[in-house]
């Protein structure tokens, strides 16, 4: 492993609650990733779910009946996630495990039915870290078995940054690195989020130099560029043919960078 990601690790440590309430704020992201999760997902079996973080998803897989392995960098996050669990009833059925993306081998298991990274591939700066977590879950999957990963949009971010911090448009060198190579400059302080944005048509080769066949490639929150509130505030049937039209073209091509977040749907061979 050849990037230190303890800062990571802390940044996610000094507020566990911070990933639960962001999919409270980014409510077309957590829905749509959902229509995924319902699509693809085997009806039933075991999940490996690589950056549980506090149990956004864990809770829910674990009410459909699925088997989850939940792992995560943050020895907080990862007690936050088992609280939650517990406050629901459901700790009983996870197994949890801390643990490195880069380095799996505190878990259990080789025979996974399906795999979530739905975190860890967004912090691994170097291209041969995302490689070996992406080969870390693909030797724990059972042929035929689902991957799906989330990565965040490199032009897709520049909403948030606008709205966010503007500020940041006066720091050149933070452009251009952006633009560039997808993170902050390398001498660049490790206090605060630390990440790297993807292009969008590098995702897919990333997956099949790592063995995994494609099924899809999505924006997970497509044409809203930064304004999750219009969405937020839909309700009933209104909101629901909302999620439906944005599912429907979640994967042109047309607009896929310009999502914050991407899903990418692959498998292993089954052969």
């Amino acid at each position: 492993m050849s990037d230190d990601v303890s800062d990571i690790a802390a940044y996610y440590s000094s507020d566990p609650t911070r990933e639960h309430t962001r999919l409270e704020r980014h409510q077309l992201e957590y829905e749509l990733t959902w229509r995924y999760l319902e699509r693809y997902l085997p009806a039933q079996g075991s999940i490996l779910e690589v950056g549980a973080a506090t149990g956004r998803y864990t809770l829910e897989l674990t009410r459909r009946g699925y088997a989850v392995t939940a792992v995560d960098l943050s020895a907080d996050l990862l007690d936050a996630c088992r609280q939650n669990l517990e406050r629901a009833g459901l700790a009983a059925r996870v197994t949890f495990a801390l643990a490195d993306a880069r380095d799996l081998s505190a878990v259990p298991g080789t025979d996974f039915d399906a795999a979530l990274l739905m975190g860890p591939l967004y912090h691994l700066i170097l291209e041969s870290d995302r490689r070996i977590a992406l080969r870390q879950v693909y030797d724990r999957l059972k042929p035929g078995g689902l991957l799906v990963s989330a990565f965040i949009s490199r032009l897709g971010i520049l909403g948030d940054l606008m709205k966010d911090l503007p500020e940041w448009i006066d720091d050149p060198r933070e452009v251009h690195a952006l633009l560039e190579v997808g993170h902050r400059p390398d001498d660049a302080s490790r206090s605060g989020f630390r990440g790297y944005f993807a292009r969008s048509e590098e995702i897919t080769p990333l997956h099949e130099s790592a063995g995994f066949e494609t099924l899809a490639l999505a924006g997970s929150e497509p044409a809203i560029s930064a304004d999750d509130e219009s969405y937020n505030r839909l309700e009933g049937e209104r909101r629901r043919c909302w999620l439906d039209l944005l599912y429907a073209v979640s994967t042109e091509p047309s607009i896929l960078a310009a999502s914050r977040h991407l899903l990418y749907v692959g498998r292993k061979p089954a052969a």
